[in-house]
Formats: structure tokens, sequence, C-alpha cells
């Protein structure tokens, strides 16, 4: 596939299944590159027989929710000026009408038991801030008083001046008349009146400085984890808070002596309620490898149903669906996301495996639907079954059009006998073909079998391309993730490289004369702490790096813990690991490529690093992207996306021609 061809990538998100079982409907989105945005609407498919058709049509419609009794549906919808709100529509289809006027937009919506309300979440601004005194604008704002260890977050920006609040709005008539733009007033003394966006007002359960997140609906309560921003040390422990929807009060569901993070929230028809969660310890910062697991909880404490040693819930996305009397829970392994039914006894079976990758899913008596991503597809639906599960979609079409190559799958074992396992990708023919080497984010994230438009792009344009989990990587159980503790550059460093040789040893067609490295994020460290060490690579590119431990502390939104838990506090031990100590050594051309706004690994890291390249003499570039964060790759706008991949071939090219 070409970089253009990213606009073939649809991608199927969590479903909502009716009660009995008889519709699914899903939001499908994709990049535009004309339109330079993502763009997406919602689906519905009536069971089992049903074709897939469209049943709205605006810009970008996600996160579908049916109300209790099948009739409506709530999603997401960004309004005239760009902020998501609720709308509400006919489950059958027709014209939405919207439901929220929140100021910044909303985070998430759910219905409430009795289906006449939503609930939802949505920032609120501080008061001449983000648009709230017409005229004003940013540079000309007051200053921002700092008084936690946190301020900012990637893809958001400033936190405190914009808590996440609760708040209940009755759902609107979906035949209900619309609202008019009002006229101009003629006459001096008349007014005009003024404009409505929606029929209701809402009713706010929370205020304060703590912002609220992940909603569920249990009864006559909403449940919600809160985020407080800490005066002096992080801790990522957090409560569980039910609040009354008729603003009478609120109870604490679970405390943070549980040492639990909470991600994830459900409620079982008969009240049982469960989490997603990971055990972070007494000291709050142990998230390492986390090991998230399914928890039921109450009464303040919690009963852990899952092995985080065996079972790893923690796939970004993960999420928590009652059906019976057990949960359907989502567990990567290997590359793969599984679908999984646990029992309250904590006994497990898999619902829908094999090659494929779970995104979301949802479930109806013995009715089970998920979302899939496969070697072949972005995303299809599928409805599981006895056997293999049966694809009701055909979305990747498109993209399997432009031609897709499957990767082999490949395990080496490493110098002191450690299995690695990964991927190598390569075009038809005999080569030999220039190799690309790598290496993904994280540490605790992984590579999958789902189809990969950065392995896609560089095949297409004539490379082999390498790739592997290393230790450190997710899907492997902890001991695997956790090995690089206080230890990075090590043996991940020396199970990219074995895998790397593995994979040359094993395919004649590879050029072992001509090798790339490239990494993001922690692959950008990777890729910057190997290249300092090893010198047989004509040319690199290190993408949004972690590559200034120090400075990274007081500059990133995870900085106040990420690097004393994955580096240690020592100043010995931090520049025993630091790409930034060993810049001197490196002598292979460097692209640096990094967004503007990436508040995750900041720009200082870029730049910083840069500089220390073209001060010790190496051959560097870098490329800084406006007004994107650390997600560029996966949800920037397309165009810089195409403009990311096209500088990404010409780089190769350049110093690692092709033929």
């Amino acid at each position: 596939m070409s970089p253009t061809d990213i606009q073939k990538l649809l991608g199927v998100g969590r479903p909502a299944l009716s009660s009995d079982g008889e519709f699914v409907v899903f939001s499908v989105s994709r990049p535009d590159v004309p339109a330079n945005r993502t763009v997406g609407q919602l689906w519905r498919i009536d069971l089992p027989d049903g074709a897939p058709r469209r049943m709205t049509r605006g810009v970008l419609d996600t996160s579908p929710v049916l109300s209790p009794d099948d009739t409506r549906l709530a999603f997401l919808r960004p309004d005239a000026k760009g902020r998501a709100q609720a709308f509400v529509v006919a489950a059958g289809g027709g014209d939405p009408v919207q439901a929220t006027d929140a100021p910044l937009g909303v985070g998430e919506v759910v219905w409430t038991a009795d289906g006449r309300s939503l609930a939802y979440t949505a920032r609120m601004p501080e008061q001449g801030r983000y648009g709230t005194v017409e005229g004003l604008d940013a540079a000309a704002e007051a200053p921002r008083r700092i008084t936690g260890i946190r301020w900012n977050a990637n893809g958001l920006g400033y936190l405190a001046d914009r808590p996440a609040q609760i708040f209940v709005i009755p759902a609107p008539e979906v035949d209900s008349e619309p609202f008019y733009e009002p006229a101009p007033a003629v006459q001096g003394g008349d007014q005009a009146p003024t404009r409505r966006a929606v029929a209701a007002t809402a009713r706010a359960l929370t205020e304060g400085e703590l912002s609220w997140s992940t909603l569920a609906i249990a009864g006559e309560e909403v449940l919600a984890v809160p985020d407080r921003i800490e005066t002096d040390r992080r801790d990522l422990r957090t409560p569980v808070v039910a609040h009354r929807l008729d603003g009478a009060g609120r109870r604490d569901v679970l405390g943070t002596d549980a040492n639990l993070s909470v991600s994830g929230l459900a409620v079982a028809d008969d009240g049982t309620v469960v989490a997603l969660a990971s055990d972070v310890g007494a000291t709050g910062t142990d998230f390492v490898a986390p090991g998230t697991a399914l928890y039921v909880i109450g009464e303040g404490e919690a009963r852990i149903l899952t092995d985080p040693e065996t079972v790893d819930l923690g796939e970004v996305g993960s999420h928590v669906t009652p059906a019976g009397d057990a949960f359907l829970v989502q567990d990567r392994r290997r590359g793969r996301v599984r679908l999984v039914r646990v029992s309250r006894d904590g006994s497990a079976t898999e619902v829908v495996g094999g090659d494929r990758e779970v995104l979301g899913h949802a479930a109806s008596g013995s009715v089970v639907v998920a979302a899939v991503a496969t070697p072949e597809s972005f995303g299809e639906l599928v409805l599981a079954g006895p056997g293999e599960p049966r694809v009701l979609t055909a979305f990747g079409a498109s993209a399997a059009a432009t031609g897709i190559v499957t990767p082999r799958e490949l395990t080496v074992r490493g110098r002191d006998g450690y299995p690695v396992h990964g991927w190598v990708a390569r075009p038809d023919g005999d080569g030999p073909f220039p190799v690309v080497l790598q290496i993904h984010g994280g540490p605790y994230a992984s590579y999958g079998i789902h189809l990969f438009d950065e392995t896609q792009v560089l095949v297409d344009a004539g490379y082999a391309v390498v790739y592997c989990n290393p230790r450190g990587s997710a899907g492997y159980g902890r001991a695997h993730g956790r090995a690089i503790r206080q230890a990075m550059g090590t043996v991940d460093h020396h199970d990219v490289i074995d895998f790397l040789d593995g994979a040359l040893e094993s395919d004649a067609a590879l050029d072992s004369g001509r090798l790339g490295i490239m990494g993001g994020s922690y692959g950008g460290y990777l890729t910057a702490w190997i290249i300092a060490h090893d010198h047989r690579f004509r040319a690199a590119i290190v993408e949004r790096g972690f590559l200034e431990p120090i400075s990274f502390q007081g500059t990133s939104d995870i900085g106040s813990f990420f690097g004393d838990e994955y580096v240690g506090a020592d100043r010995e031990l931090i520049a025993a690991q630091s790409p930034m100590e060993v810049a001197g050594q490196v002598r292979t051309p460097t692209l640096v490529m990094h967004a503007e706004a990436d508040h995750r690994c900041p720009l200082e890291q870029a730049t910083r690093y840069y500089s220390a390249l073209t001060r010790a003499g190496v051959p560097s570039e870098m490329l800084v992207f406006p007004g994107e964060n650390h997600e560029l790759t996966r949800s920037g706008q397309p165009r810089h996306r195409v403009e990311r991949f096209d500088a990404v071939i010409e780089w190769w090219a350049r110093h690692l021609p092709v033929g």
C-alpha cells in the first residue's frame, strides 16, 4: 500500500448489541486526506443474516450506546465548533437530535437505567479560558498557577483549569421539532430570541477540582473513577465512587487502600460490579508491566478473578461486557488479542481466538459480537458461535486491493537462549532487499498480527521489514514485561538485534549489508541506544523518542513517575541507560522526527538529541510536525501522516536505496 492508502484503513469501533440480540450498531472510521481529518459514521446489521448498512451521515459519528429498551441510540458527533456532543437517534435510523451543548465537548455518555436520561462527562473551563470570553485568545489569558506535580496531558494540554465533571440531562425525543436559527432584531427595541441547540438543561452531579471518568450505571447511581492532581508525589491508585443520579449524595465503592488503578467498570444485570484494574502496590507507582486483571468489587473490597501473570487484559481499548453470569474480556498474547469468557469462580473459556486482535465486543444472551483486526483487514465485525466466528462485514477489501503482504512469523533463540518472537515482511521475489528493523513503543506494548500500515508502506516501497516483541513487551507474561525495569538498553537491545540476525539468516533474500533501523517513543529510545553501540546500520529514524530521562521528569505528562520506575532515580543508573549520554558515540545518519504538541515525549527530547548529534558531526536532520501530539502516526491529521510516510520513504531512498 502507498502512503495515501491509509484512507482505506477502515476501523470498527466497540459494538452496541440490542438486548434481544437481533441487531448490532457500530462505528466505522477512517482517515480522509482531502478532508484532512478522521471521518466515519454508524452502521447497523440485523442479525443473524442482514447486510451492513450505514445509518448516520455525520462527519464523525462514534461511541454508540443503545437505550435500555433498544429504541434509541446515543452517540458522539462533533457540533458546528468541532466539539463532540451527545446525539440521540431512533435505533432504526433517522435524523439525530442533539442532546448536549457542553462548552468543551463530551467525553463519554451512558443511558440511565430508566432510559429517560443520559449521564455524561464534560470538561468545564475556568472562566476566562478556552473561549469563555468572546474575543480573548489563548495568548491573552491570565497566567496559570501550578501547585500540583501534573499540569498537562498528551492530546489535551492543561488539566487543572478544565476538570471533567459528571452531568445528567433528559434524553431528547427523537421526533421533536428542531430548533431554528433566530432572525436578527429589526427594530432598535426588539430583542432577538436566544439561539438554542438543545431542549433541556444539564444538571451537574460533581464539581470542584477532581476529574471523573469511566462511567457505569448501577440502578439509581452512576459509578465513576476520580482523578486528583497530586501535590507532592504521583499516586496511580484510584477509588471508585457511586453518585446518586438524583444528586442526593455519593458513596465510596472502593478505596485507594485496595492499591488498584482502575481502567474499566461494568455492572451485571444482578448489580455485580466488576473492574479492569492493576495492582500498583502501596507506593501507588508500580506500573511497569501492569498486571491488569478482572476484579469483582463492592463493600470496599476487590476480589480478583483472573491471573495477571498469565492473562493480560491491559490492551488499549480493553473493556468488560457482562454476559449472563460471566464476563467477556480481551486477553492479549503473542501478537493476538482473544475474547475470553470469565465465570465468577475465575474459570475462563475462549470465545474468539485465532489470528485476530479483538478490538471491542458486546453480548446479549447467547449472542456475542466482536470488532476484530486481522492480517488482511484493519477492522471487521464478527458473530461468535460454535466453531469459527462468522465475518459479517468486508471493510478490509479496499485495503487488500492495494496489495497486502502477509508477514512471516518467526521465533529466534537469543544469545542467552531466550526466545524472541516476531515477524518478517518482504516484497515478492528473490531480492536481495534492503532491510528496515522496526521497534515498537511502550515499552509495555506489542506488535501484533493486524494489518499494519507502517509495515505495508515500507514493503510496497521495496523494503523487507523485521520487527519483534523483545523483553519489556506485552503479551508474553509479566516477567517478560518487567525484565527491563531499571535495565533499559540491556536484554531488550540484545533481543531486537538477535532477532534481526536470526531473520537475516532465515532468508537469503534479506540483504545483511543494507540495514536501516527505526522506532517511535520507546522504539525511538531503543533506536537511539542501539546506533550508539552498533554501527552496522546505514541510517536511522528516531521518532518521538524518550531520549533524555533527566529532563523528561519535568516536561512529560508522565514524567512524575515513568522514569523513576523504568530507569530509576539514581543519576549514575539513569546515565547508564540514557541515549543522550552516548549520543557522541553515534556514527549513523539519523532523521529525528517529532510532533510539536507532544506532551508524552516533549519536543525538547528531540531538539536536545538532534543538537547532540550535530555537535558530534553526525549527518542528521530533524522533521517537526506542527499541531500534532504523540499519536501522530495513529490519529494525526491525514495529510501529516502521508507527509510523514513520504519523508520516511525519501530518507530510506537516500540512505538505503532499493535495487
